[in-house]
């Protein structure tokens, strides 16, 4: 369905796409406008297609100028192997914020058979990981269209195109952090660009589909079952997630009503309820610091896949199976992971980075989250934590950069940008900002943040904006060196730690 229309955001003029003001016009004037504005569409159709981005730091190409994503339904069939291309269909609800000739969209590792805008033929090209779309009518900024794309989706992955789909023993999952979704369905491949989503996912009978927000129907017609999910909240595209296989769906209450609902491999269902039952008191464990759980649902995606890594797609982690039957990993470990990722759904979910240099605010935030837990649940001293962290962040900063100008990813290994730097020497320094402005600041400042940015993006400046409010003084120059600095600052209260080199700790998973 179409939704209601929201003002669009306007955003710098960028190449490819051309912005102006857009005065009153004449009515004798208007049909010389009309031709002159059809011969720009006949010369720029003529330039050769490039892909665009949003010119973020870290990943240039990803996002495109020029609109502003309100929906995406996406249609997938699953032909019951998970080696084969699904069919599917890509429907983007868009606001223009500049006048358009050409759209683009992130998408590599499918085949498009056909596009259409505003329910008219359009031409499309491929320009490196873009779709180039050449509609037959000029858009003009600040107009409602709506993108239709028939197209494969590609579970195997190429060269160098990691993420994506997730090929499991019984089926598929989705692991799109950071650059991936656009591997899956054509897309605004970048967090600053939020949106709606809804899903229809049709596999053959006895496969069982779950997908990010709510379940709104299954249909069975013959062999096959369409499964149906719509969020009620923004997301941004590298949390979508679907499940596909021979999976069950445990439900169980979690606070003031919140459903919870799980999806684990059927076999392991009995074996697994133990830790999954511990999620509705970990929402309540977050609740208490950091105010209500911002989304209609919650639930963890155990998966028989090798990642290496947890995700926190929006209302279903993703984790493996694994981690919770790997007898090497204490209990008390494996909760705070959990943990992580519960926690990403206020830091990182409903509030976005504006940019991915800004990610600090995700991991930084979770793995706070997670050292507190095991503090509070476990016996596990937070001020050890960080006092390693400490000796270690010199070393971090070199290598990977400060947590909030971290470096680029290694080439080939795009998820490299999550390192230790942007984990625990992001928490490093939540935790000189608490010492440096008191416990009850720090936890009012929390509660505000995720308050003040709910279903929004929010950067690095806005972060310490109010930080400063909440403290009643700039803390710009406090930030400057936390979180951009070479070298880490003094920590406030522990004048005895020190920045040194040290044993590099013990090899842990990833909590993306």
């Amino acid at each position: 369905m179409l939704l209601t229309p929201r003002v669009p955001r306007r955003i710098p003029s960028q190449p490819g796409t051309r912005s102006r003001p857009r005065p009153r016009i004449s009515r004798h004037r208007a049909g010389a406008l009309l031709a002159s504005a059809v011969a720009v569409c006949l010369l720029a159709a003529a330039a050769p297609a490039e892909p665009l981005g949003v010119g973020d730091r870290l990943f240039p190409y990803l996002g495109n100028p020029g609109y502003d994503v309100a929906s995406y339904d996406l249609s997938f069939t699953y032909p019951g192997a998970n080696d084969k291309p699904l069919q599917a269909v890509t429907t983007i609800d868009a606001w223009t914020t500049a006048d358009l000739d050409r759209i683009n969209l992130d998408f590599a590792r499918g085949t498009v058979t056909s596009v259409e805008v505003d329910g008219r033929p359009a031409e499309f090209t491929s320009a490196g990981e873009d779709l180039v779309v050449t509609p037959d009518h000029l858009l003009t900024e600040g107009s409602w269209t709506r993108i239709t794309v028939k197209h494969t989706s590609d579970p195997v992955a190429g060269k160098d195109q990691d993420g994506g789909w997730v090929r499991t023993s019984d089926g598929l999952a989705m692991a799109n952090q950071a650059d991936a979704a656009h591997l899956v369905f054509p897309c605004n491949d970048h967090p600053s660009d939020k949106a709606l989503f809804t899903f229809h996912v049709t596999a053959p009978n006895g496969y069982t589909v779950v997908a990010n927000g709510m379940p709104v129907g299954a249909d069975q017609v013959g062999s096959s079952t369409t499964w149906t999910y719509r969020t009620r909240h923004p997301m941004a595209t590298e949390l979508a997630q679907i499940s596909i296989g021979r999976s069950t769906v445990l439900h169980r209450d979690g606070p003031r009503g919140l459903q919870v609902r799980d999806v684990v491999p059927s076999a392991d269902a009995k074996a697994l309820q133990p830790w999954l039952d511990k999620t509705p008191e970990q929402i309540a464990w977050l609740e208490s610091k950091v105010g209500p759980y911002p989304f209609e649902t919650y639930g963890v995606l155990m998966a028989q896949a090798d990642t290496g890594f947890e995700l926190e797609t929006q209302t279903l982690s993703l984790f493996e199976k694994d981690l919770f039957t790997q007898p090497a990993y204490p209990k008390w470990y494996v909760e705070s992971i959990m943990v992580h990722e519960l926690s990403h759904q206020w830091f990182g979910d409903s509030v976005s980075p504006r940019t991915w240099s800004d990610v600090w605010l995700n991991e930084g935030h979770a793995t706070w989250y997670e050292a507190l837990y095991a503090e509070e649940t476990a016996h596990k001293p937070m001020e050890d934590r960080m006092k390693a962290a400490y000796a270690n962040s010199d070393r971090w900063r070199e290598a990977g950069g400060p947590p909030a100008l971290p470096k680029g990813p290694a080439p080939g290994q795009k998820i490299s940008i999550f390192r230790p730097n942007v984990y625990d020497g992001a928490a490093l320094a939540l935790y000189a900002l608490r010492q440096e402005i008191g416990k009850p600041a720090f936890e009012r400042l929390e509660r505000m943040w995720v308050q003040e940015h709910r279903d929004s993006t929010a950067g690095t400046a806005d972060f310490v904006r109010l930080a400063s409010t909440v403290a009643g003084r700039d803390l710009t120059g406090f930030f400057k060196g936390w979180l951009y600095g070479e070298k880490t600052p003094p920590m406030p209260g522990h004048p005895d730690w020190k920045a040194a080199a040290s044993p590099k700790a013990a090899k842990g998973r990833t909590r993306k």
